[in-house]
């Protein structure tokens, strides 16, 4: 099984940045696509950004332009490097990976992470 864990969350004013990261541990075969997702308080866990094994990205259209999802292959590590953060952003970050990208992002079983916490002030 995959173990992934995310770093880099935290408190940030509107307009700053934060860089998100996923470090994969174990058996990452089969796990040909990998995301973030996030959700907030009272929300249904929503995709943010996708990646699939040839690079191929996909985003939220609340977030494209502003997030960016990479992988280092070498250091088995994802990333979401996030920009011009809003307020709406403030919400728990999952990395995720399963076998398939359906629509640009993780679909079926899938692998999580503990997640890391966004918080956006205004």
């Amino acid at each position: 099984q995959v173990q992934l864990v995310e770093s880099g969350g935290g408190s940030v004013q509107a307009g700053g940045s934060l860089r998100l990261s996923c470090a994969a541990s174990g058996s990452i075969y089969g796990r040909r696509c990998m995301g973030w997702f996030r959700q907030a308080p009272g929300k249904e866990r929503e995709a943010v950004a996708g990646i699939g094994s040839g690079g191929n990205t996909r985003y939220a259209d609340s977030v494209k332009g502003r997030f960016t999802i990479s992988q280092d292959i070498a250091k088995n590590t994802l990333y979401l490097e996030m920009n011009s953060l809003k307020s709406e952003d403030t919400a728990m970050y999952y990395c995720a990976a399963s076998e398939w990208c359906t629509g640009g992002y993780p679909f079926g079983s899938k692998s999580w992470g503990q997640g890391t916490q966004v918080t956006v002030s205004s």
